[in-house]
């Protein structure tokens, strides 16, 4: 039987990265994301470079029933998913009260919904089979609520939690599930989604490459939260020491995401 890598917003920024990691290491992948275009290209260059199958499945996640169709999209070709790699993600800068509804609702079922619907979906064979990875890409938004990026805060948390919750369930499986929870990385599409002023953020900006390297060595270990700097894990220790609403004043600052205006 031939294994595959799903990986999740595989057409730029992290997914690509990652796609393109484990090509190099061997994988067949599917890649999913919304960019018919964008996915064929690289499907066709990992191909090319790294002699793997990728197979595309153009999926919005934002869409009722997603996580359904990318599974029925494996089934209907015999596709057994080894490792699930859920990195789909975007944000939504400003005041909460000033958010586009419908904005609101498409992150909250790419960042949440798709995520755990996707779990649910592929777990059952990596289980059967004794063997299989849930990789999720949180972020260390959701440690703490981030003014300005209030709800996408909150679906982080979310993922954290059902990783850590998913990882002592799956205890003696032989299925794996951790999440890699990074600040705030070079990734311009992001900001802009976003409509984040990237000028305005205090802390360090990582490169991609310190997730994908966070990736390997959770695929290696036996953590279930990765925080892929130094700086990373010095942030989310010292939080321990300090009043919830120092924490959240903090981020507030450090993420320069919330209009200011008419203060």
């Amino acid at each position: 039987m031939s294994f595959y890598t799903l990986i999740t917003g595989a057409s730029t920024g992290i997914g690509r990265r990652l796609a393109e990691e484990f090509a190099r290491m061997g994988d067949n992948l599917v890649l999913v994301a919304r960019s018919q275009d964008k996915l064929d290209t690289l499907a066709a260059e990992l191909r090319r470079s790294c002699d793997i199958e990728a197979q595309v499945c153009c999926q919005d996640l934002a869409e009722a029933g997603a996580a359904s169709k990318v599974f029925g999209f494996c089934e209907e070709r015999g596709l057994a998913i080894d490792k699930l790699v859920n990195c789909a993600g975007f944000s939504i800068a400003g005041n909460f009260e000033r958010m586009d509804e419908e904005a609101f609702v498409q992150m909250a079922s790419v960042n949440m919904v798709a995520v755990a619907a996707l779990i649910r979906r592929f777990l059952p064979a990596m289980r059967a089979r004794r063997r299989g990875a849930v990789v999720n890409i949180a972020s260390l938004a959701g440690f703490q609520g981030v003014p300005g990026m209030a709800c996408y805060s909150a679906s982080k948390a979310f993922v954290v939690n059902l990783t850590e919750a998913l990882s002592i369930e799956l205890q003696g499986t032989g299925v794996r599930i951790f999440a890699v929870c990074p600040g705030f990385l070079d990734n311009d599409l992001f900001y802009s989604r976003a409509g984040h002023d990237r000028s305005r953020i205090v802390t360090p900006v990582s490169s991609p490459e310190v997730v994908v390297k966070a990736v390997r060595t959770g695929l290696a270990g036996k953590q279930m939260l990765i925080m892929p700097t130094v700086l990373d894990r010095l942030m989310i220790f010292s939080q321990r020491f300090a009043p919830r609403k120092i924490v959240v004043l903090l981020a507030d600052i450090f993420a320069g995401a919330r209009e200011r205006g008419g203060e």
